[in-house]
């Protein structure tokens, strides 16, 4: 028997879920759908195969700091830099600066609601 397969999607509380839906629309190009959500494909022709992850932390780290948060999202972008210089212009609260590993390039920025939002630029590998 087959059991979970993937991630089916990141669920939370808000107090203006409407502002911070338009956050996510206006500075990280979600297109969030008139039910206030927004569904990813993947693999489908508007998206390039890849990935969702799951991945539980030690109560004791300091990965999603400053957020206050137990979780912290993590989405995919195509250019870190160009992404983080517009969140800047912006005027968004971009945090630490980006760090690249053989993951790829990380970097932060903090949503309205003071949840830590970690975007990710997937190393480039051959076909």
């Amino acid at each position: 028997m087959q059991r979970v397969t993937g991630v089916g999607g990141i669920f939370f509380k808000s107090p203006d879920p409407k502002a911070l839906a338009a956050w996510y629309r206006d500075h990280l190009g979600l297109d969030v759908a008139d039910w206030g959500g927004v569904i990813f494909p993947w693999g489908g022709p508007d998206s390039a195969p890849g990935m969702t992850i799951w991945s539980p932390f030690a109560q004791d780290t300091r990965k999603m700091e400053p957020s206050t948060a137990p979780f912290m999202l993590n989405f995919r972008v195509a250019d870190l830099d160009a992404l983080l210089a517009a969140l800047r212009a912006e005027g968004c609260n971009v945090v630490g600066e980006p760090e690249s590993s053989d993951f790829g390039k990380f970097g932060w920025v903090m949503d309205p609601d003071g949840n830590k939002v970690e975007l990710w630029e997937p190393p480039v590998t051959d076909k």
